[in-house]
Parts: structure tokens; C-alpha cells; sequence
């Protein structure tokens, strides 16, 4: 972990410089291309030879000397005011540029000029001066999670982060919060409006934990607790009579936590097996897509998959897919009864028909391409309102449908939030590779589910 601290306008002299070494990527090559509108930024140009690299424009090494001054020097707080800046040549993907800001003039109240150079060798890439706001006030930023641009033909989590914002917070018993990326992700929630967190947890390991951190913890209530374990029972029992909504689980592991919501008579079952769904935002997906179950049901028989996808439906409606579209999938799209996948999915098909499943429109055995390619549905002559457009994606197993949030997240690009289901409270069970968007979005699914649940209580409590 590191932060971005600034310097002020009052600790800045004329003189002060900056040098920095940064190698060209390709993804910086792609992103500047969509600034700059190249429609082809990988082409050979100006008689290099294709095997030079791809190419970017001066407007890489502007980005890299703001840059520069926007996280360093003076730092968060910059405001960039004007440039006049000379344009020497391009950068290829893999070269090695130096980058130099120097202060040349001071001008009250808080105003700088740098003057700027960005070098590839013996090549003045850009040159010119440029004049910010500095900041008056100290301040750090987390950089925890590098930025990372990714185009996305549907931006579900910022719906979800819209549709949140007119509802109130919904009150969270975070549990053993006594990591920085525990107890950082539920404060950083609060931040948001989405929950208002109460810490259960040994209140000495999560006051250090602040402290070292930097956090601030006044306002926010700490239920203490003498480990782990006692601080799982505490937050279910809360969540059991009605003193929260809903449950984050912070730095212990996750069994600890659902030993203390399983039992029947002191957990936090329902009716319902208790299952868990992944809401994914895959940029190259035009709609939201839901996994399940990928992290609590290892081996689910085919009664509990019937809670399975008809937990998964009833979140969907809540995230505002009125009719959701369920892909039973299974290797291939037709019955082997030799594959236990192909007739569960054949039989939940049946199930939905006679009306055991509601709510959705369910089809499958679907394998993976059809239920999300059109084209693939096609190309192998499935009729089906479901191939091709799927909303929620059910698995067989648990070992599958980690494997395929997995990889919609490593290799697709998608970033997903998590829910558990089928307990008297929404309930997140986050990690420590989440990144803060990611905690967010899962804090947002929660607090929509919680008010939903709300709303049918009253709703049930006036018929």
C-alpha cells in the first residue's frame, strides 16, 4: 500500500524539479490512440518498419508529465491551468522516456510555472512550460488500486451506483474488521452512503489497525469482541433480531463466518438453501451478468440448485432485469444421460415449466458460447429465448463457476461484486484482492437487496 501526499504552494521553491523514467505500453498506446481518435495505432508510419511497435502521438508524453505533476509535484490538489507545449516526435510501445518538471516561476497566491521536457534517448519528445493551481492544504491519496481504463459497452455498476443514491444507508455489522482492506473497505462504503458500518470485532486490534491505517473511526460504533469466532456470533445474532441489515464479512476467513450463519436455530437460514452469486460487469457483454454459485455450494443436488437459480432470479429482478434470462450450463447444449449437468439442466427446465421455479425464463443444457453468443446459438441451430442473451449463468459446481468468474475477471476484464443469498440479511464476503470499485459495487447490490427486503416485510406485515 502507498499514498499520494502533495506538497503546498509554500513549500515549493523556484527550482524544485522532478525526474522520472517510465517505459511506453501498449495499453498506454491503445488508450491514447482513443483520445487522439487513430483509428490505427499499431500502423507503421513516417517509413518504420512494422516491427518498430505502434506508435503514440506527443499527446503520451503530455499525459505523462501531467501525471507528474498531478501525483507528485506539487501532488494531489493540482489544478492544471495552461500549457504551452512543442511537439518533437513520437513514442513507441517498449521506449524508455525521462520526463523532467522544474519550477521556474512562483506568482501569489498559488500559482506555479514548470518548465517541462520529455526525452527518448538523444530525442526532445516535448518541451514548453506549464502553468497550475498548487494546493494550499496538505493531503494523501490511497493508490492502492492503480488506475486502470477499460471501455465497457455497459456500465452496470455505475446504474447500480445511480440507483443507490437516493436511498439511505442500511446499518452493516462488519465482522473482525482487523486488516487495513477490511476495515478500509467498510469506512470507504460509509464514505459512499451505502451502509452504516458497526465494527464487531476485538476493539484493540481494530483501533490499531486505524491508527497505523490512518482511518478515522469517530462516529462509527465498535461492538467488542475477544476474537473471531465470538465476533461471527455476535454480528449473526444482531442481524437475528433486527439490530442490522445486513452483514460484511471483514478479515476472517470465510468458513468462520458461515459456521455462525448456518444453524438453524441460532444462524440465519431461511427456507432457502443459501447460495451465492457473483454480478459481473464484463465489458464486452451488453448486459449484466450474474454467476451462481461459485463460492458456497460445492457440489449442489439438483433440489438445492432449484434454490440456486431461484435466488439468483429474485436478485436479478431487484438489480432491475424484470423477466432474467437463466443458462443452465452444462459442456454441451443436448441430454447425455451419461453427463449429470445436461439432466439437472433438463430437469429444472421441467421444474420451471410446471411452475417450481419462478419468475425467469430457464433454458438449458446451454454450453458456455451459446448462452452467451448469439452467434454461436445460431451457428448450432438452438431455438431458444435464452442462448445468446443470458442474465444469470448457473453452474454446475462450485469448481465451475469459479473457474469461469475467474476468468471473466483476469482475462475478460470484468469486474464482479458478490452477494450471499438465501439468509435473513444480505451478506458479503469480500477479499483482500478486491479492489475498492469492486467493494463498492458489492455494498451497493447489498444495500438495494436490503431495502427490497425491507419494502416486502412492510408490504407483508400490512396484508
Amino acid at each position: 500500500m502507498s499514498a499520494l501526499t502533495n506538497l503546498t504552494f509554500d513549500q515549493i521553491d523556484i527550482g524544485a524539479s522532478l525526474v522520472i523514467h517510465h517505459t511506453v505500453t501498449r495499453h498506454e498506446v491503445e488508450l491514447m490512440a482513443l483520445v487522439s481518435g487513430e483509428a490505427n495505432p499499431f500502423a507503421p508510419r513516417d517509413g518504420a518498419a512494422a516491427s518498430d511497435g505502434p506508435v503514440c502521438e506527443g499527446v503520451s508524453a503530455e499525459a505523462l508529465v501531467h501525471g507528474m505533476l498531478k501525483r507528485q509535484l506539487p501532488g494531489p490538489g493540482t489544478v492544471i491551468l495552461s500549457h504551452q507545449l512543442v511537439y518533437g516526435g513520437t513514442a513507441r510501445m517498449g521506449d524508455e522516456l525521462m520526463a523532467t518538471v522544474t519550477v521556474v516561476e512562483k506568482q501569489a497566491p498559488d500559482q506555479l510555472t514548470f518548465d517541462c521536457q520529455v526525452r527518448h534517448a538523444d530525442a526532445l519528445l516535448l518541451s514548453g512550460a506549464i502553468t497550475v493551481r498548487a494546493p494550499s492544504t496538505q493531503q494523501s491519496v490511497d493508490e492502492r488500486d492503480p488506475v486502470d481504463v477499460v471501455l465497457r459497452r455497459n456500465d452496470v455498476f455505475g446504474r447500480l451506483f445511480r440507483e443507490c443514491e437516493a436511498l439511505p444507508p442500511v446499518s452493516c455489522a462488519v465482522v473482525h474488521p482487523c486488516d487495513a482492506s477490511a476495515l478500509r473497505g467498510a469506512l470507504e462504503a460509509a464514505r459512499h452512503g451505502m451502509i452504516t458500518p458497526v465494527l464487531v470485532g476485538p476493539r484493540a486490534k481494530i483501533q490499531a489497525v486505524a491508527q497505523a491505517e490512518g482511518l478515522d473511526l469517530t462516529g462509527h460504533r465498535v461492538v467488542d469482541t475477544e476474537h473471531s469466532h465470538a465476533a461471527a456470533e455476535v454480528a449473526v445474532a444482531m442481524a437475528r433480531s433486527g439490530e442490522v441489515q445486513a452483514l460484511m464479512k471483514g478479515s476472517l476467513h470465510t468458513d468462520e463466518l458461515m459456521a455462525a450463519v448456518v444453524p438453524s436455530a441460532t444462524g440465519l437460514r431461511t427456507g432457502r438453501r443459501i447460495s451465492h452469486v457473483f454480478v459481473m460487469d464484463v465489458p464486452a457483454y451488453p448486459r449484466m451478468l450474474l454467476v451462481t454459485d461459485a463460492a458456497i455450494n460445492i457440489a449442489p443436488t439438483i433440489l438445492d440448485k432449484v434454490d440456486i437459480v431461484q435466488n439468483a432470479i429474485d436478485l436479478a429482478q431487484v438489480l432491475g432485469v424484470a423477466v432474467p434470462k437463466v443458462a443452465i450450463l452444462a459442456a454441451v447444449e443436448t441430454v447425455n444421460p451419461e453427463m449429470q449437468a445436461t439432466i439437472d439442466a433438463a430437469m429444472l427446465c421441467k421444474m420451471t415449466d410446471r411452475g417450481q421455479i419462478t419468475g425467469g425464463l430457464v433454458d438449458g443444457p446451454l454450453a458456455f458460447d451459446n448462452a452467451v453468443s448469439l452467434e454461436a446459438a445460431h451457428t448450432k441451430k438452438i431455438t431458444s429465448e435464452v442462448a445468446g442473451q443470458a442474465d444469470i449463468l448457473v453452474v454446475p459446481n462450485l469448481e465451475a463457476g469459479n473457474m469461469v468468474a475467474k476468468q471473466l475477471q483476469y482475462l475478460a476484464g470484468a469486474d464482479s461484486a458478490g452477494i450471499v443469498l438465501g439468509t435473513r440479511v444480505p451478506m458479503i464476503l469480500t477479499s483482500r484482492a478486491d479492489s475498492v470499485r469492486t467493494r463498492l459495487a458489492s455494498a451497493a447490490v447489498l444495500k438495494l437487496l436490503a431495502h427490497a427486503q425491507a419494502a416486502k416485510q412492510a408490504k407483508a406485515g400490512q396484508a
